[in-house]
């Protein structure tokens, strides 16, 4: 009893020193990123952790309740077209970031349940299908809505888009702290970051809920969910809703962010790519799904630096950059899904899942084998 006791202790102080080491390395990581490779790549943190944001929304979807959304970005579009309008002079309206926010998030809420309700007899391939399809309808409305009132201008975009503010105070100018001057991305950093681990937060409470448990259910047998008294129907809804209000938010500080949005940005190769985060992580895995979004957000843009590696080795660049970082980052992609099918940081179910079979068809074949005896 002593010794459990013991190393109960052990293993908290050392989660407890991890936590510290990653909050600590959370908080530095613009100013060692700045340091070494410059703003732009400060830039990119911010853009990771929008990404995070967005993977997490869809792991509710895809990872939670198994449903295969393909017009996922659709619902970042809304939000992002909604702050826009809202915070720019397109319409003459200035409305504060508080406001903006929770309402974006409640108007992608509502999308994702007029998505949800026609589908709720769909599964697999053809929800995929229809989900396509809802992306890119909002996707060519968005780019359409101009004529003959003009709403959402067209493919031309919404630009002087308002920086995010909070009572006066602006996350796009540089702030003085210690003695110490910030850039605008820097601060921005930071308020993604809170945002982020409050999405962290909602996600773990989900996941270990009484909601969570029943999005798991529906996952593994819709029927067997149903015949043990879960309404299906709004908890899959649910879940709709819980993603898109997820990806509203995000939509609303990327508008804010990069004060400039059109109907390029939302484009269907955007939802494939959040949806890889989630497979590459680790489906269903906060953890893995954190890691699937930092990897390939991060990674092309590393192989940015393929032309000049060329150009250091040879003298010349061999092969066009941009086309070789898409064949790097698709072998890639391809060589993970063969050796670590289930993510690199897959669920405990999802790992007993593709890592067991060889045990569990000796102990069904050894079960028969006792039967038959």
């Amino acid at each position: 009893m002593i010794e459990r006791w013991q190393k109960w202790r052990y293993d908290r102080r050392a989660a407890w020193a991890a936590y510290i080491v990653l909050a600590v390395l959370l908080a530095a990581a613009p100013f060692l990123t700045g340091a070494a490779l410059g703003h732009g790549w400060v830039r990119i943190l911010d853009f990771t952790l929008l990404y995070i944001m967005l993977a997490l929304g869809l792991n509710i979807v895809v990872g939670y309740a198994g449903l295969l959304d393909l017009g996922y970005i659709a619902f970042y579009a809304v939000g992002a077209y909604l702050y826009a309008l809202l915070a720019s002079p397109h319409f003459g309206l200035h409305l504060p970031f508080w406001a903006l926010l929770p309402i974006g998030a409640g108007i992608a809420a509502i999308f994702g349940i007029l998505l949800g309700a026609p589908t709720l007899r769909l599964r697999g391939d053809y929800l995929a299908i229809v989900t396509l399809g809802f992306g890119e309808i909002i996707r060519i409305f968005l780019n359409n809505l101009n004529a003959p009132v003009n709403i959402t201008n067209g493919p031309q975009g919404i630009n002087l888009i308002d920086p995010i503010a909070i009572g006066g105070f602006s996350f796009s100018e540089p702030r003085s702290f210690f003695g110490m001057t910030f850039p605008g991305i820097y601060i921005y950093y930071y308020l993604f970051l809170a945002l982020a681990l409050l999405i962290i937060f909602v996600s773990l409470r989900l996941q270990n809920s009484r909601i969570g448990r029943a999005w798991v259910a529906i996952r593994e047998d819709e029927v067997a969910a149903e015949a043990m008294g879960i309404n299906t129907r709004n908890i899959k809804l649910l879940a709709f809703a819980m993603g898109a209000s997820f990806a509203g938010i995000s939509g609303g500080l990327f508008a804010g962010f990069q004060g400039f949005i059109s109907p390029e940005s939302f484009h269907l190769f955007e939802s494939i790519i959040v949806l890889c985060m989630i497979v590459l992580g680790g489906m269903g895995n906060i953890a893995g799904v954190i890691l699937g979004a930092v990897l390939l957000t991060i990674f092309p843009e590393a192989l940015r630096y393929i032309g000049v590696l060329q150009d250091y080795l040879f003298g010349r660049v061999v092969v066009d950059a941009a086309d070789l970082r898409m064949l790097l980052f698709g072998l890639a992609l391809v060589l993970i899904m063969i050796f670590r099918p289930a993510g690199l940081l897959p669920s405990v179910r999802r790992r007993q899942e593709f890592g067991s079979d060889a045990s569990v068809l000796a102990q069904e074949q050894a079960s028969l084998y006792d039967a038959r005896r």
